[in-house]
Parts: structure tokens; C-alpha cells; sequence
């Protein structure tokens, strides 16, 4: 009996961490990072290469203007479980601003929990949270026929080196380097201000 129950609690827990977009970071691994960066060279296409609009589409925006510090991408959402995570990213750009830029992707993919405008988007995480990072247009993050080509590379390990996992809900974090390289991928439940991101940011 006690079997039983101890295996419905694995089941259960397992269950509930598949429901709230929980997982483990994936680091680079570090024979890739000390191997002359061989795989990075010979992908199709560099981070750098990107040009995303600003959320209110009046800007372009290359990510090659990042170059020489960190980035980290999060898809986001104004009605989620993970939302009050804006003031921690926003945090995080005001405290780290000089080592890492914090860079927000608007997605309606899980849940239609960012279903709203472009202005409504703007409005809520100025007035909500005073977001003051750079935002930009809503996107898809999933992999499929409507996957942004920017996070169909950081989903995969023939295009960034080494990772294949895409973001399982809102909130997913990846962390690039100063040479535009993919260092980790923080699923939704790590905190931007949490020991572990402050850890791979310094």
C-alpha cells in the first residue's frame, strides 16, 4: 500500500510540474564551450543575424546592437500564473542593465493568456509593472509553421550548437552570451531574480 501511494505522489507531482511549465535549465554543455565554439561557426545563421519590430512596430530592431553583452529572451504574458515575473525582469534590467539586456516576446501560444492588442500590451506593462526594457511584437515561440525564426533557432541544437528545448509555457527564459552564443535555457518557474539567474549573469 505504501508503494502504491508513494507512486500516485510521483504521478502527481510529475502531473502537476507538466501543468505549470516547470523543468530543469538546460546549460551549454562545456565541451562545446571550450571546442573553438566549432558547432556555433558552422550554423546556418548567428543571433546577431535578427531583426525584430518594437512592440509598437515603429522601430526595427537588430540584435546585433547586443553585441558584447548578455541577452536574455522571455516570452511573455499579461494573464498568467507567471506574470507578476514582470516586475522581476524589470528589476533585473534596472540592476544588471550593464551586463545583461532583458528582451520581451509577447506570445498568444499557451493559454491565449496574451490575447490583447499592441496597445493594450504596452499599456499594461507600463502602468502594471513600469516595464522599461525593450519589448517587442507578439510572436509565435512553439515549434511549427508559425514558430518565429528567431526562436526556431534557439529551439534548435543544428542552428545554436547544443539545444533543442523550446518553451513549454509563458516565461521561458534563454540566456545568451556577449558573443551571441546560447548559454542556457531557464524554464518558467525560474525566478529572474533568483539565485540561479543572478549565478549565470555575473
Amino acid at each position: 500500500m505504501k508503494n502504491l501511494n508513494t507512486i500516485l505522489s510521483i504521478a502527481f507531482l510529475l502531473l502537476l510540474s507538466a501543468c505549470m511549465g516547470t523543468g530543469e535549465v538546460k546549460t551549454r554543455p562545456v565541451a562545446l564551450a571550450s571546442a573553438n565554439n566549432d558547432m556555433m561557426e558552422t550554423s546556418k545563421k548567428s543571433i546577431y543575424d535578427f531583426k525584430l519590430k518594437s512592440l509598437d512596430g515603429k522601430k526595427e530592431i537588430k540584435l546585433s546592437d547586443y553585441k558584447g553583452k548578455k541577452m536574455l529572451l522571455v516570452n511573455v504574458a499579461s494573464k498568467c500564473g507567471y506574470t507578476k515575473q514582470y516586475a522581476d525582469l524589470q528589476k533585473l534590467s534596472e540592476q544588471y542593465g550593464d551586463k545583461v539586456a532583458v528582451l520581451g516576446f509577447p506570445c498568444n501560444d499557451f493559454g491565449g493568456q496574451e490575447s490583447g492588442t499592441t496597445e493594450e500590451i504596452a499599456t499594461f506593462c507600463k502602468s502594471t509593472y513600469g516595464v522599461s526594457f525593450q519589448m517587442f511584437e507578439k510572436i509565435s515561440v512553439k515549434k511549427g509553421d508559425t514558430q518565429h525564426p528567431l526562436y526556431k533557432w534557439l529551439s534548435s541544437k543544428d542552428l545554436n550548437g547544443w539545444n533543442n528545448d523550446e518553451p513549454k509555457w509563458n516565461f521561458g527564459k534563454y540566456l545568451v552570451n556577449e558573443k551571441g552564443e546560447l548559454l542556457k535555457f531557464f524554464p518558467s518557474n525560474i525566478t529572474p531574480m533568483g539565485d540561479e539567474m543572478l549565478a549565470a549573469i555575473k
